[in-house]
């Protein structure tokens, strides 16, 4: 495994890619290097999937390697631990993860299991992609936000990325990874970073540093978070879209914070965010999943245990509410920048 901050990635070349380029880079990539590696889902074959994460696969790698399913996301991931039991490494699509609810019982009760209930006979190198989230206007059916589900289930793992520079070296590493991976990918980050700011024109990749992705193979180890940027006054930990949002309501306000990109959620990279609010002293979560058991009530808790002597105020998180994602409300919904500001208010009134 080439690291990301080995002098080979630093000299390889790089070309700018926006999210779907970069993931559709690491399965050409997966798939020309190991022949066991096979993707199939809803139209992802001939059509090349709904966001086109998949186009031209099926081309270079044929109907045996890259093919199309019923519409049936029970079938997808059961398929895939057979595949799995019998030696493959299938990265199956669920096309959005509002979806993925009738292959839950698969997930969690074979693939999650099969390392542990064979004694390690066999495992489930299962990566199971989805575009998840909100900020595009899909409503209830197209925008939900599930990670909590999947992190409340040991032998999963749950990534997700923030970036093309990141989406790529994750997604090989979870499909390398010999047990099953939840990969999420943030569809409203899929052309560009989005800052919260619905009213503004919205940008793309082009230009941005992790949007130069390294030409090749190279992966980022699953368990490591990113430091967005340094600071002391207090410490952001968030994942996915809200990277971006916080990291433009922070600037915009002019808070010298810490912000911490998880990038996977299990395993988590708790020894990053304890040594950066030890040392601000004050904590904001961020997600835009439903508040209530949300992943951010765990991050909430375990800072509070590891951290208790350090806080010099409560912590703090914004969420989704607890409603299903409307479509004529969705920016009361989102998280975005008013409701961070506040938060944000709240931590350094003291």
């Amino acid at each position: 495994m080439i690291e990301e901050d080995s002098v080979s990635l630093h000299d390889a070349p790089t070309r700018q890619m926006n999210m779907i380029e970069a993931i559709n880079d690491a399965l050409d990539i997966m798939m020309a290097r190991d022949p066991d590696v096979v993707t199939f889902g809803e139209d992802v074959g001939y059509f090349g999937g709904v966001f086109r994460a998949t186009a031209n696969l099926q081309k270079k790698y044929g109907r045996n390697r890259v093919f199309d399913t019923p519409i049936n996301e029970c079938g997808i991931i059961g398929a895939a631990v057979g595949m799995a039991a019998y030696g493959l490494r299938p990265v199956p699509e669920i096309q959005f993860a509002d979806y993925i609810y009738p292959g839950m019982d698969q997930l969690v009760s074979e693939a999650a299991r099969l390392r542990y209930r064979s004694a390690a006979e066999f495992i489930a190198p299962i990566t199971v992609r989805s575009p998840f989230g909100g900020g595009i206007f899909g409503g209830q059916t197209h925008s939900q936000s599930p990670e909590a589900l999947f992190t409340h289930v040991s032998g999963l793992k749950t990534v997700i990325p923030a970036s093309p520079y990141d989406a790529k070296g994750l997604l090989i590493a979870a499909i390398e990874d010999n047990d099953p991976v939840i990969f999420f990918e943030p569809k409203r980050i899929y052309n560009g970073p989005f800052d919260g700011y619905y009213d503004r024109p919205s940008k793309t990749w082009k230009g941005h540093p992790l949007g130069m992705v390294p030409e090749g193979y190279y992966s980022i180890p699953l368990g490591k978070a990113r430091i967005v940027q340094e600071g002391s006054a207090l410490t952001v930990v968030t994942y996915g879209t809200m990277v971006h949002v916080a990291e433009a309501v922070l600037a915009e306000k002019g808070v010298d914070a810490e912000i911490i990109d998880l990038r996977t959620l299990v395993p988590l990279d708790l020894g990053a965010v304890e040594k950066s609010v030890e040392k601000t002293g004050r904590c904001l979560v961020i997600h835009e999943a439903t508040r209530t058991s949300g992943f951010g009530a765990e991050l909430v808790t375990l800072v509070q245990e590891r951290c208790f002597y350090h806080l010099e105020a409560p912590v703090e998180r914004v969420t989704g509410f607890d409603t299903p994602y409307p479509h004529s409300l969705e920016w009361a919904y989102f998280p975005g920048p008013v409701r961070i500001g506040e938060a944000v208010d709240r931590l350094l009134k003291d």
